[in-house]
């Protein structure tokens, strides 16, 4: 089969479709057809080998030692292991798989869910990372509430845009933080209040929030805190920090600030888990939720999807189509 791999560390020039031979089906296990891709911001960083001190923790100091790239997919079930009960051939699925910019993927039950019927291969593949990561930081890690003053701080990328969607469901006062060509996007998916970011520092503002949700990484914690209610939540997923630690830059400034700070922090990395995806199908049957995609590029060019993904100026997500 056919598989995007990384030949090293370095620019887009380092991805290249190579074949590769395809998954085997054990008992357990679900054989995937891909259809749909979508590049996050994890994929252009392990392109990349950055942050440099994190590369023991990519497989290789000098080279990758695992070459694949991709994390979600959606697809059409092609085989299953004779343990599996939930799904049959034909199944229509979307979930998280490592390997995922391939033309095949296998895994246990609890990586995939059903696709809703109202939803096409690329909307469904641009869902899982970035709306279990809105889902699981506003839900579990900021303990939204009705009523809260929100303030998602990047609210025009991938997660964003599910993070604004997210709050809004969970009956929140929703305040989105962005560059001004994302501002009418932020308000068609229902944002109370816009921020253009190049125009106004929602830490000068004088408003305070119950929950923040910061995204960028953009303003020193000081200044964010200051702007969040005594009891409020500052929830930390994501940083377009490019330095030596890149984005490992948050989660250590945030550890070391925690003892001499009162009010909650929390910096996450959202998980895999399959009742989670159930919810997030659930919100896209409803129509609660939808997919905001930038662009849509073929599997041959998949080195200039990440490449402008790379470039931090998506509105949305980045999908990758494999026929």
């Amino acid at each position: 089969m056919k598989a995007i791999l990384r030949t090293g560390y370095g620019s887009p020039d380092v991805l290249e479709i190579n074949e590769i031979e395809k998954p085997q089906l054990g008992d357990d296990l679900v054989l995937v057809r891909v259809h749909a891709s979508s590049i996050n911001a994890q994929e252009w960083r392990l392109m990349r080998g950055r942050p440099y001190l994190a590369r023991p923790m990519m497989g290789g100091l000098l080279r990758p030692k695992d070459t694949r790239l991709g994390v979600d997919l959606a697809g059409t079930v092609e085989a299953v292991g004779k343990d599996v009960t939930e799904f049959k051939p034909g199944d229509k699925v979307f979930g998280m798989r490592w390997g995922a910019f391939a033309e095949y993927v296998t895994g246990t039950e609890k990586a995939f869910v059903h696709k809703p019927a109202n939803v096409s291969f690329e909307q469904a593949a641009a869902v899982p990372v970035a709306a279990l990561t809105a889902l699981q930081g506003l839900r579990d890690k900021g303990g939204i509430r009705p009523g809260h003053k929100v303030l998602v701080n990047g609210a025009g990328g991938g997660v964003g845009t599910f993070a604004v969607q997210v709050a809004k469901y969970f009956g929140a006062e929703v305040t989105a933080v962005t560059r001004t060509g994302s501002m009418e996007l932020a308000r068609s998916l229902g944002a109370d209040h816009v921020i253009d970011y190049s125009k106004e520092d929602f830490t000068k503002s004088g408003i305070i929030y119950d929950l923040i949700f910061d995204l960028g990484g953009t303003h020193p914690m000081s200044a964010v805190l200051r702007v969040l209610q005594p009891s409020g939540t500052l929830v930390l997923a994501g940083s377009v920090a490019k330095g030596l630690l890149g984005p490992l830059a948050m989660p250590i400034k945030s550890t070391l600030m925690k003892p001499f700070v009162k009010k909650k922090m929390v910096f996450f990395i959202a998980e895999r888990k399959k009742e989670d995806l159930l919810t997030l199908k659930e919100l896209l049957e409803t129509g609660r939720i939808k997919s905001v995609i930038d662009r849509t590029y073929p599997f041959s060019q998949v080195a200039e999807a990440v490449g402008y993904v790379e470039q931090g100026q998506v509105r949305g997500k980045v999908v990758i189509t494999i026929p």
